[in-house]
C-alpha cells in the first residue's frame, strides 16, 4: 500500500533566474525538505550526469584535460533535477526512514 507523505519541498532552481545551459539531467541544486512538526532537512543534490561532468576541469569540455582525481560527493544523486524526481525520491526516503541525521537542521530559533 502506497503512503502519501506530507512534506514541503524547496528547490533552489525554482528560486533563481534561469541560467544559460540549464539542463535537468545534468545539474546540481540545494534542496530543503520540511516535514510537519517542524523538522527540516537540507541536501546538496547532483544528477548522475553532473557527477561525470564535474570530473573535468573548468570550463567543461568532455574528454579534454586530466580527469579530477577525486570529488567530494553531494548528499544525494538523482537522475533529473525537476520538481517530480526529487519529490518522488524524498517521498521514498521518508517512507523508508532513510532521511539521514546529517541532513537535519537544528530547530529554528525564534529568539534571534
Amino acid at each position: 500500500m502506497a503512503h502519501a507523505w506530507s512534506f514541503d519541498l524547496w528547490l533552489e532552481f525554482e528560486h533563481t533566474l534561469p541560467r544559460p545551459g540549464d539542463d535537468p539531467p545534468d545539474d546540481f541544486a540545494n534542496v530543503q525538505v520540511r516535514l510537519p512538526g517542524g523538522r527540516r532537512y537540507v541536501l546538496n543534490v547532483w544528477t548522475f550526469q553532473f557527477m561525470n561532468r564535474s570530473r573535468y576541469p573548468r570550463p567543461y569540455e568532455a574528454g579534454v584535460g586530466e580527469l579530477a582525481e577525486f570529488l567530494l560527493p553531494p548528499d544525494l544523486f538523482v537522475a533529473r533535477l525537476d520538481r517530480s524526481t526529487p519529490a518522488r525520491v524524498v517521498g521514498l526516503l521518508i517512507a523508508e526512514g532513510a532521511m539521514r541525521d546529517e541532513w537535519l537542521c537544528p530547530p529554528d530559533d525564534d529568539r534571534a
